[in-house]
């Protein structure tokens, strides 16, 4: 969902903000991350698929690599598609998308924060097509506000609702299997610390399957900013022991610009995670940022009370690309936007690998079924940094 983190007109990175770009990163191991594998098949098929259709763009087909699709020097923007907008598929409305996921069969999981979960065939772009939607519900058949996903090696699906927060593990077919335990702390008041509407909005899975990794939208109450002014947002992570059986691990300390909230992370396949950061200002748009985040070094802050607390180690943030930078491409708003390209980006998929390792990403807003916003996708490429 749209927030109410606001942005001044300050805050907008320029596309080549060299000093944001070229931050040097140091490369201290932690024994808890698994090391880097290859993406696995489901997603080699499903990259090599959208690589071979038309790009998605409103536009017209992809140009060759260039200065006008670059939004950094470590992104570019192959296209986007607003053919999903304000349509439905056997009766339920397809929008307020908060997250994306591939699936084994090689479609795409897209998880409606209406407790609706649609597979999305994107390889017959430029539009994407729903090809199945299934209903999700809590153990007292209760809706869920759903905003994370990650499709487990078995297919099952683990799914984020931010009302309490909570985790929960569901089959294929939408049957609920099981809860994730979280931490006191990061329940809503007054149960715990955390703030309504900013729980638990993106979801990763490390390679090897063993790392679960749950990222809070803002801050808890007590919790304070770092020395540069940046609050520090908690990320709960899982350790895996046996087939389904996740038990609370490891806390971390997320920097989160001033302004913005996390509204999605999710696994790169080399044990770092990509974040997505917004927030919206009205009258002037959103803004969104898309960074590489490690957190090999960084202190588990589990125990710690109150951030930023003594000698605690936050995550390592770099800048990939401000969505706001990108060309436009030729995309419309219906509402004021620094680049009309932009709406309100929640969700981000790891589609694979381009050539030269690069990665191929698959974006999308949610619209809040709002008439003055819209539900869009944008295939990116990056090069992590």
């Amino acid at each position: 969902m749209n927030r109410t983190f606001t942005a001044s007109s300050g805050n907008i990175v320029p596309a080549r903000s060299e000093g944001l770009y070229r931050r040097q990163q140091s490369k201290t191991a932690d024994p808890q991350e698994a090391p880097p594998v290859r993406i696995r098949p489901a997603l080699a098929a499903a990259t090599a698929a959208l690589a071979a259709a038309t790009c998605l763009t409103a536009t017209g087909p992809a140009q060759a690599h260039g200065p006008s699709r670059a939004c950094s020097p470590y992104a570019r923007i192959d296209g986007f598609s607003d053919g999903l907008d304000k349509t439905t598929f056997q009766g339920a409305f397809v929008g307020n998308l908060s997250a994306l996921a591939v699936d084994r069969d090689g479609t795409v999981a897209a998880l409606s924060d209406r407790s609706q979960l649609f597979s999305l065939d994107v390889r017959k772009g430029p539009t994407a097509k729903p090809v199945r939607v299934v209903p999700l519900a809590d153990e007292k058949g209760a809706e869920l506000d759903s905003e994370a996903l990650v499709v487990d090696r078995d297919g099952t699906r683990l799914i984020t609702s931010e009302t309490e927060p909570s985790v929960r593990r569901y089959d294929a077919s939408g049957k609920l299997l099981g809860r994730l335990p979280v931490p006191d702390a990061l329940r809503v008041a007054p149960a715990g610390r955390a703030r309504p509407n900013l729980t638990f909005e993106g979801l990763a899975l490390q390679p090897g399957g063993r790392t679960l990794i749950a990222s809070m939208e803002g801050p808890l109450t007590g919790d304070g900013p770092d020395a540069a002014g940046h609050p520090l947002v908690r990320f709960q992570s899982w350790q895996r022991h046996g087939a389904g059986d996740f038990r609370l691990a490891r806390q971390y300390a997320y920097p989160v610009d001033a302004g913005l909230g996390v509204s999605e992370a999710t696994a790169t396949g080399d044990g770092r995670l990509l974040v997505l950061e917004r927030g919206f200002t009205p009258g002037v748009g959103n803004t969104v940022r898309l960074y590489v985040a490690d957190l090999r070094g960084a202190s588990d802050v589990s125990d710690v009370p109150a951030l930023p607390g003594t000698g605690v180690r936050p995550v390592r943030k770099t800048l990939v690309a401000d969505i706001g930078a990108c060309p436009s491409l030729g995309a419309t708003a219906k509402q004021p936007q620094r680049n009309p390209l932009l709406d309100n980006i929640e969700g981000t998929a790891v589609l694979g690998r381009a050539p030269g390792g690069r990665l191929r990403l698959l974006l999308v807003s949610d619209d809040n079924q709002n008439p003055v916003q819209v539900t869009r996708l944008y295939a990116l490429t990056v090069r992590l940094p």
